[in-house]
Formats: C-alpha cells, structure tokens, sequence
C-alpha cells in the first residue's frame, strides 16, 4: 500500500518544526550560558554531562531505545567508538562555554559556520572523496575569510577553529557508529558521567561548587540536561522526515543566531570579523547551492510500498 500523500506532507512539516526547533536551541544556547556565567566552564560541563544522563533515559524510555542502548553497550568496537567521540565532544563543549564566557560569541559563530566545509576536507583527506567545484570554492572562500581575521584582525581564531575541527572529529567518529543520535549521546553521556560525578564531588571538597549555593542558580544548573538533550532529540526528529540536503542547509541556522546574539551582548565587530563572515556567508551560500544542485541531479527512484 502506498503511503498517502497527506501523510508525507505532514512528515515534512514535521520535520521542519523540528529541525528549526533544534536549531533555533542551539543558536540561542550562548543566552544560557551568559545567565549562568558565574558558573566555572568546568562545572558547566560537568552539570551538562550528568544532568543529560537522567533526562536522557527518560527520552530512551519514551521513544523505546532501550534495545539499540543495550546492543551498543555489549558491543565492544561500538562502545570504544563511543568513548572516543564522547571524549570529543566534551573537548567541543568546554571549548564552547569558554567561549561564550569569554565574550567570544562570535568565534562561536565562526566555527561552527566552517564545521561543514570542515566535514568537506574530512571527506577527502580520510576517505577519498573528491572536491566538487561548488565545494573547492567554498572551502577556498572560508580559508581567505580565516586568514583575513587571523592576519588583520591581529588575533588567530583559535577557539573557532577548536570547536569546529573538535565536532568535525566527534561527527567523523559517529559516521562510523551504526547507532541513533538519541541512543548514542545518552552513551556518550554515560560514559563521561563516573568523571564527571568524581570531578563535581572534588569541587565540593574544596568549596569551588555553585551547584546548591542557591536555589535559582541549582535550578539552572539542573536545565543543564534538557538545553543538551532537547534539541538532539529534535534534530533526530527532523533528519528522519527531511532530505538531507533541507537539513544541512537548516544547519546554518544556529551560527546565523549565534551571530545575532554577539551583536546583542555588545561584542566588537571589526572590520577583519565582517570581511570574515563576508567570506564565511559567501562559502555558505556556494556550498548551500551547490549541495541543493547535487540533490536536483540525483535520480528519483520510484515510489517504494510499505
């Protein structure tokens, strides 16, 4: 039986009120960080790390995961791919809030505007892929934009590449794990939480702890797991309903919000940091067109029945 055609029209706008969920989460996460940024950038990821676990069995629960949860963890190549990603993303995360505490919203921005032309040089240099002349312009453009900060701007965009070339790895690492986004950071999670649980108890000791110093501040602490997990779950909604060519272009989403939010905390917009991201946006726009030109050229394959 075929699927009915109202079916998949609400599939797609499903999807993309999910994915613009996400995204629109993940590019205004510096606000939350700013609220919280009496908070060490330590203790913000360990609170990340172990308020993520609780609120992510929950979603496993819900969505019934359990199943592909307890296959990872008895398999022994999965589970040391996991670990290694999972040491990756809190390397991403801290770098992340350091950032944003540091009133460097906009190498945030930066970074993970790079992150797909990043994934780009990946392709090629680990797996063999070949540069489509779309994708060699647009790696070329972010290039002569980085150089430009880097050069004029006095100052190398050292945190923007961190946390670009960190997620860059984090996302190599899980192309190679045949598991869901959900499943696999509650994992990720799990993994990190023994450190994280021992590290936040050292904190104590020494009386370097914000966590229980107020209610307001324990409270914000404690949305630590939802700002992690909500909006991976929807990203997980929206990569399911959408073709992937839609999603990768919503991804640019978050550093566009990103940018926005610099702006509104006052941060300095130089003129090296504009003809920057007028490279930046330029490369985005030829890899966003060049991507959607890729998915146009590419066969349909008749309608399948389910």
């Amino acid at each position: 039986m075929s699927v009915p055609e109202n079916q998949s029209g609400n599939d797609a706008r499903d999807g993309v009120i999910a994915g613009l969920v996400a995204y629109g989460l993940w590019g205004v996460l510096p606000v939350y960080f700013k609220i919280v940024a009496a908070v060490s950038p330590v203790e913000l990821l360990l609170h990340r790390v172990i308020w993520a676990v609780p609120f992510g069995a929950l979603i496993i629960f819900l969505r019934r995961q359990w199943p592909e949860v307890r296959r990872a963890l008895t398999h022994r190549s999965m589970l040391l791919w996991l670990s290694t990603a999972a040491f990756f993303v809190a390397i991403n995360w801290y770098i992340y809030i350091l950032a944003v505490q540091q009133d460097q919203v906009f190498q945030a921005s930066l970074g993970y505007y790079i992150n797909p032309l990043l994934y780009v040089v990946a392709g090629v240099l680990l797996f063999g892929e070949k540069l489509r002349f779309g994708q060699m312009g647009a790696v070329i453009l972010a290039t002569v934009g980085v150089l430009v900060l880097s050069i004029s701007g006095g100052k190398f965009p050292a945190l923007a590449l961190a946390i670009g070339a960190s997620f860059t790895v984090y996302g190599v690492i899980r192309k190679r794990v045949v598991i869901g986004g959900m499943p696999g950071l509650f994992i990720e999670t799990l993994i990190l939480l023994p450190i994280a649980v021992v590290w936040l108890g050292w904190l104590f000791n020494i009386g370097d702890l914000a966590f229980g110093s107020d209610a307001v501040m324990t409270g914000l602490l404690l949305l630590a797991g939802p700002v992690t997990v909500v909006p991976l779950l929807c990203f997980a909604l929206a990569a399911r309903r959408l073709p992937l060519s839609t999603v990768g272009f919503m991804q640019f989403l978050a550093p566009t919000l990103h940018f926005g939010v610099a702006m509104y905390y006052g941060e300095e917009l130089t003129t090296p940091h504009l003809i920057c991201f007028a490279c930046i946006w330029a490369a985005v726009i030829l890899f966003s067109a060049d991507a959607l030109l890729r998915n146009r050229q590419r066969p349909v394959a008749p309608a399948a029945s389910t």
